[in-house]
């Protein structure tokens, strides 16, 4: 039969499924008793979260155990840890190296606009698969939470899995991607507002397995409203492109992204002008439909230099493909390709 002591000396080394530390550790064993009698040995152990399913797998755990042990029957109780003991093991935890705290390697890119509908999310996909293209591993977060189109881009119709209490992002033409739209249900419109989207986006840094990455890209709500804000502020220091059109009202309100960037200790490697042209496949010649000079203007507004011009174009002839990554073989996607190579000449 065994002995209060025995119980106890077989529950201490169990771990914690969230802080990673014994019940001898965090003193996380509360209370055990034993019925002589019939055998029945209860417990009461205090962990760091409540009502998950590593709550349950870690029940199962300590039932097996004991009943290996001897026991003819377990009864378990949890509670919750304190504030101080959580708050002691917390600390420790942020000591290791995160996305957050500066400590790993993965550089960021920040990709921002001004306005919407400049393409800002086409640049963000395709500078991620340029880049892979040039034997770096690459991530992305769609940042844009309201606005959310990278899935789609990348023509992902399949859902991030669960590893235990971790996310494992998708992939797709060798970028791995985490996105608000994994998590929600027929394109509906998402009506959550301030600290719940903070802490949807957080968990995207911090609750995700991502694999080692070189670069991880943000595609960026557009403008300089509170959600794009949070985003640089949650962020490390990090690189940044700045998107917009050849139109000077667009290269005008581009400006105040670029500027919140410099201000939030941002640096701007580069401005991208997108839709720059139109050229004919049956003249050749160029058309500037939307006016000219804008990506040029911003350069000089911001001190940055215009690394690419990209023209209007459609990444293949597949109607049924909404895809929007360029082959590495056609001409727009060469661009991507040298704006990448600039990218990485400035790391």
């Amino acid at each position: 039969m065994l002995t209060e002591t025995q119980v106890i000396a077989l529950l201490q080394p169990v771990k914690d499924p969230f802080i990673h530390k014994t019940l001898k550790e965090t003193n996380g064993i509360d209370e055990v008793k034993i019925k002589e009698s019939s055998g029945h040995v209860s417990a009461k152990i205090r962990i760091a979260k409540m009502n998950t399913p590593e709550q349950m797998q870690l029940q199962q755990e300590v039932v097996n155990k004991l009943k290996r042990a001897g026991a003819e029957s377990v009864g378990l109780r949890f509670d919750q840890l304190s504030e101080e003991v959580l708050n002691q093991f917390q600390s420790k935890e942020e000591e290791k190296p995160t996305l957050l705290n500066g400590k790993m390697k993965t550089k960021f890119l920040a990709i921002a606009s001004g306005k919407g509908g400049v393409g800002k999310s086409t640049v963000t996909v395709n500078m991620a698969v340029a880049l892979a293209r040039l034997g770096k591993k690459v991530g992305i977060i769609d940042a844009d939470i309201y606005g959310f189109s990278v899935p789609d881009m990348m023509g992902i119709t399949h859902r991030p899995k669960l590893r235990g209490n971790r996310i494992i992002p998708v992939e797709a033409h060798g970028v791995q991607l985490m996105s608000m739209g994994f998590f929600v249900e027929n394109n509906e419109p998402v009506v959550w507002r301030g600290p719940r989207l903070g802490k949807m986006l957080k968990s995207f840094f911090v609750e995700v397995e991502w694999d080692e990455l070189d670069y991880l890209l943000l595609d960026l709500p557009p403008g300089t409203g509170d959600m794009a804000l949070a985003v640089h502020n949650t962020i490390p220091e990090s690189k940044e492109l700045i998107v917009t059109t050849p139109h000077p009202t667009a290269a005008f309100v581009a400006t105040r992204a670029g500027r919140m960037a410099i201000n939030t200790n941002h640096q701007i490697v580069g401005i991208v002008e997108n839709m720059s042209y139109f050229q004919s496949e049956v003249t050749g010649e160029k058309e500037y439909v939307f006016g000219r000079g804008g990506g040029q203007t911003l350069a000089d507004d911001l001190g940055a230099p215009l690394i690419g011009q990209i023209p209007l174009g459609q990444p293949n002839d597949d109607s049924n493909d909404r895809g929007s990554i360029y082959p590495a073989d056609h001409p727009i996607g060469k661009t991507y390709e040298a704006m990448a190579r600039h990218v990485l000449e400035h790391e």
